[in-house]
């Protein structure tokens, strides 16, 4: 594995579990928290295999995408949403080069992509690990393990954060 970085060497994470409900956007929300109060500029990104909707029916930009907008956009002071109809899933690392101006990007739900990788393990969910361990950075679990990874408690995203700065230089506005 090597360390991933986008084509703006923006350092790129993917939060990984074995099953669905294991803890996944959960870690991830408190690692958000935790890089914004560093001063950390974070994006995420989120696969989905089934398809998605991020719109709300019947209102202006919902009956643009109906209509068969390509592209379809939303701004306010304080959002802007980027919609693009594709035909088949993107390769992530094209995804990736759309994301610009940010510390940090985590994704969740690339178990397969060829990104450093956190893991989260929940005893009562897994068996086994998923990910191989060349490919992990850490585990984040209910359990200790001992196989030479990082392993953290699943409330400690202050250390997982200090992991993070420390292997991929990760610095803020605010220290």
């Amino acid at each position: 594995m090597n360390i991933s970085l986008t084509p703006f060497r923006i350092p790129v994470i993917s939060i990984v579990g074995g099953k669905s409900n294991s803890g996944k956007t959960t870690l991830l929300e408190k690692l958000i928290g935790e890089a914004k109060r560093r001063g950390w500029r974070v994006a995420t990104l989120k696969h989905d295999v089934h398809g998605f909707e991020m719109d709300q029916p019947g209102k202006d930009t919902w009956r643009h995408d109906r209509a068969g907008a390509d592209i379809v956009a939303i701004s306010s002071p304080q959002r802007i949403a980027i919609l693009e109809r594709v035909s088949e899933d993107q390769p992530l690392d094209e995804v990736l080069e759309r994301i610009r101006g940010v510390d940090l990007i985590f994704t969740e739900g690339y178990k397969s992509a060829d990104k450093p990788k956190i893991e989260v393990f929940r005893s009562g969910v897994h068996q086994e690990l998923y990910s191989q361990l060349e490919d992990l950075i850490a585990i984040v679990s209910d359990v200790k393990f001992d196989n030479g990874i990082p392993c953290f408690d699943l409330d400690d995203a202050q250390g997982i954060c200090d992991l993070i700065a420390e292997k991929f230089y990760v610095k803020g506005s605010v220290e």
